[in-house]
């Protein structure tokens, strides 16, 4: 196949979902449910910090997640610990998710009845970053041994999210983790992006996050009201 008839089929993919990401975009606003997707590289601690983040939600919003893996459902049955709901996306030999998943993925839920919904991509910081999921937020993770330079290797999916979480902060004096290189490195590719650095086994840094993420909730939930008047 020729050059052109591959970035043709791309072209027409893409297209394809990000018409459907658009729709499922108008579906959750009407709903009033805010979606996070999470993107990061395998070994993150990206279920684990999803995990805590459900778990602390699970208190005070009406929460759900979707999580994508080539195979298995672990991290389905790691996230339900958290008492949400949980439904697993296995994709086989794709490795990242689709907007036609994610529709397929939530079947019968009845999204007026959510505040959260995340979805969870697979383990991959290429792919996933093409593929508008019709989500409100994206977060791309990176942890504190995966090294300064994930930003400049991989700066589509920084210049695509919309904050960094750096994982494992407490893992960082032990590797040697180069906190000013990091976030020199992400403001390079992505001008002004925020960042901030959480532990999900010490709770470190989640209280922000936490805020941060029923602030942007809050925004987005008036914006959307403000727009309706």
């Amino acid at each position: 196949m020729s050059q052109p008839r591959i970035l043709e089929v791309r072209t027409q993919i893409l297209k394809k979902n990000d018409t459907l990401a658009r729709s499922l975009r108008d579906r959750f606003h009407a709903a009033g449910v805010y979606v996070v997707s999470l993107v990061s590289s395998p070994g993150s601690g990206k279920t684990a910090f999803l995990r805590e983040t459900l778990t602390h939600l699970h208190k005070q919003f009406r929460v759900a997640a979707l999580v994508g893996d080539l195979a298995t459902e672990n991290d389905a049955k790691r996230l339900a610990e958290s008492g949400a709901p949980v439904r697993q996306i296995v994709t086989g030999t794709v490795c990242h998710l689709e907007a036609d998943m994610v529709e397929k993925a939530l079947g019968d839920w009845r999204l007026g009845e959510l505040d959260f919904l995340f979805i969870e991509n697979v383990g991959n910081l290429v792919c996933p970053s093409s593929y508008d999921l019709g989500e409100d937020l994206r977060l791309v993770l990176i942890s504190t041994p995966e090294g300064e330079d994930k930003p400049l290797k991989y700066p589509t999916i920084f210049n695509t999210s919309d904050i960094a979480i750096v994982t494992k902060s407490d893992l960082a004096e032990s590797v040697g983790f180069d906190r000013e290189a990091m976030y020199k490195n992400a403001r390079e590719v992505r001008p002004g992006i925020e960042i901030l650095e959480v532990s999900s086994k010490t709770g470190a840094g989640m209280d922000a996050w936490f805020q941060y993420l029923q602030r942007r909730r809050t925004e987005a939930m008036a914006a959307e009201t403000s727009h309706a008047v």
